[in-house]
């Protein structure tokens, strides 16, 4: 009877137990599924540094995904690479019940190159689960361990996934076998969640439970800036046979000189040779700094090449020299080697590229930070910086990739925190002139100037390298008020020195006005439009990002048609705002029937609290209203 009631208490707690981990879905609380896609049921993470040069990591998450659109939260993938020992990997999809319905093992993962089609040789690899859903809701529990000598880039936490996606349970562990071993943690956004942290002599530990989603809210910070997160690192580390002491990013500038750069530079005597000969009687370092950039534009590529330390070691100057392409880290070592070649200081720099502006942590020193490498020309004054991996931008141009953050300057003696430069509101300038006349059949033929600079050079220059059937779409995008538009003819002037680009487009469109009756109404402003108004909130909660500043300046001539004259025109709109400036008029010439149209729309980059918001909407109503704004003509 003892080994009856005993046999069946085991079995009640390994049933207890299944029911626990089967992870059921059709009863959630509203509280944490109301506008969600998925939900993260669990996501825990332990490191163990046993030693300088070994750690083990082990990791389990599971997502209950409720339609298609959640999908992208599974997660369900690990890199790994020859100094990645992968000792466990596994899946198990649950349906709505909670009742398991597949199980994959490790030899049931797809493992294919972890970088683009366009890369020549790679050593990084992903393994992942190839699962298409049948039905929702569902659930995806996917786990791992690997095992690494390398202890350089520890892992680091965020508590969300993203904005929408809230989550049960979050844990992070980090084990530590010594004192020596210790990492350093630093804490963002913490306080609007319910964290319990655990320290001892031998770990740190942090729990969160029932953690809320971040609602997405138009026009919001990057979702980096506000989630719940710790950032890790080590102060004394191993990598790929490397070891290090860092305490500040001085000495990481020397680790990576004397580790990853040094012996990096050497050059064939006949490309040094071609190169000196190329700026030959160039005594201006900039100069000379402009013919080099081109020469490797000109000559190399760009291509994903992530084969030695990690992929945080460049390629040799001389193997890029022989293959003539390239990474970001071998391009920019190049480029450095040829410019030392012909006397012209360069420095290797570290940044975080990406459209979101993420500075490196002051203070902080780690090898996790940065995804980028660019290079900082020095004239003897002030630093110059390029991107060898763009064909394209022009000599000392970054654009809106890696411009305006705090990045890491590798200098003869040692690391340097500093900005790249900020491409700031009217420096983001955009002019457009143009000369159309309106036929009494509502249709418009003339021609439009369009010269851009700063981001908005960025955004224009590409058009020159595209095809006559992108051109089409590109201006049917850009103007789609104009219905019917024909381009018949387009012509472009980059002017790389300057870094301004220049259209000339020749147009015409049919039914670009309405007529009625007596009556033909048209919006003056043909060409640049600012359309959007942000959505509403009744409670703003998130606060208010502009994350680009640009000023817009247009003149239009009209010339009306024969047989009208003008009823009404739009109000003069004057507005002076902490957002920005807009003015709009017209003007009519009686000797030259014609009407004069005239814009100017400043915005300035800003953060501002979410109570601000309205105000900002308000003010992009009123701008939108101005730019739709109709002439009111009447036959004579």
């Amino acid at each position: 009877m003892r080994y009856l009631l005993l046999t069946a208490c085991v079995l009640s707690c390994l049933h207890a137990t299944a029911q626990q981990d089967s992870y059921p879905s059709l009863q959630l609380p509203d509280s944490l599924t109301a506008d969600a896609h998925a939900l993260v049921r669990l996501d825990e993470m332990q490191v163990t540094l046993h030693a300088i040069d070994e750690m083990a990591v082990s990791a389990k998450r599971v997502v209950t995904v409720l339609d298609p659109q959640g999908n992208d939260h599974l997660q369900a993938y690990l890199r790994y690479s020859p100094a990645i020992r992968i000792k466990k990997l596994g899946a198990v999809v649950y349906d709505a019940q909670g009742r398991e319905v597949q199980a994959f093992k490790e030899r049931q993962f797809t493992d294919v190159s972890a970088v683009s089609g366009g890369t020549l040789y790679s050593d990084a690899r992903v393994k992942y689960v190839p699962y298409t859903p049948g039905q929702y809701p569902y659930t995806f529990e996917f786990s791992y361990e690997f095992e690494t000598p390398n202890t350089g880039v520890l892992p680091s936490w965020h508590f969300l996934d993203n904005y929408n996606i809230p989550t049960e349970r979050s844990s992070f562990e980090i084990r530590f076998a010594s004192p020596e071993l210790r990492p350093e943690c630093v804490e963002y956004n913490l306080e609007g969640i319910s964290v319990d942290k655990l320290v001892t002599d031998h770990s740190i530990r942090y729990t969160a439970l029932q953690v809320p989603a971040i609602k997405a809210e138009s026009l919001s910070p990057s979702f980096r800036s506000v989630v719940p997160r710790v950032h890790t690192r080590m102060v004394n580390f191993q990598y790929e046979g490397y070891e290090a002491r860092i305490q500040d990013w001085a000495t990481m500038g020397r680790w990576i000189n004397q580790n990853l750069l040094e012996g990096q530079d050497a050059l064939p005597e006949s490309t040094i040779s071609r190169v000196r000969s190329l700026v030959a009687g160039v005594e201006d370092p900039l100069e000379k700094a402009r013919l080099v950039y081109e020469y490797v534009q000109t000559n190399t590529r760009y291509i994903s090449v992530q084969v030695g330390i990690g992929g945080l070691k460049p390629i040799s100057a001389i193997e890029v020299d022989k293959v003539k392409y390239g990474d970001c880290k071998g391009l920019s070592n190049y480029t450095m080697a040829l410019l030392q070649a012909v006397g012209v200081t360069a420095y290797y720099v570290h940044v975080q590229a990406g459209r979101d502006k993420v500075d490196f942590i002051d203070g902080f020193p780690d090898l996790a930070q940065g995804n980028h490498v660019i290079l900082a020309v020095s004239d003897g004054e002030r630093l110059h910086w390029i991107d060898c991996t763009s064909r394209t931008a022009p000599f000392g141009f970054l654009g809106d990739f890696t411009d305006d953050r705090r990045v890491l300057i590798m200098k003869p003696e040692g690391g340097v925190l500093a900005r790249t430069p900020a491409y700031k509101d009217d420096a983001n300038r955009q002019e457009t002139r143009a000369r159309y006349a309106l036929d009494i059949l509502g249709g418009i033929a003339g021609e439009v100037q369009i010269t851009t600079s700063g981001i908005q050079y960025d955004n224009h220059y590409g058009l020159e390298s595209q095809s006559a059937d992108d051109h089409s779409r590109h201006y049917k995008r850009y103007w789609p008020e104009i219905n019917n538009l024909k381009l018949r003819s387009l012509h472009f002037s980059n002017n790389r020195e300057a870094v301004r680009f220049t259209e000339e487009i020749h147009l015409e469109a049919q039914g670009y006005a309405s007529t009625t009756g007596e009556l033909m109404l048209f919006a003056p402003n043909a060409f640049n439009r600012w359309n959007s108004v942000p959505k509403r909130y009744r409670e703003r909660q998130l606060p208010l990002q502009i994350s680009r500043g640009f000023l817009d300046e247009d003149q239009f001539v009209i010339g009306l048609p024969e047989g009208y004259r003008v009823e009404s025109l739009p109000e003069v709109r004057d507005l002076e705002t902490d957002f920005g400036i807009y003015h709009m008029g017209l003007e009519y010439d009686a000797d030259t029937h014609s009407l004069t149209y005239k814009r100017r729309l400043l915005l300035k980059e800003n953060l501002f609290p979410a109570n601000r918001y309205e105000d900002y909407r308000q003010f992009r109503k009123m701008v939108a209203a101005s730019d739709n704004a109709l002439v009111v003509l009447v036959k004579s």
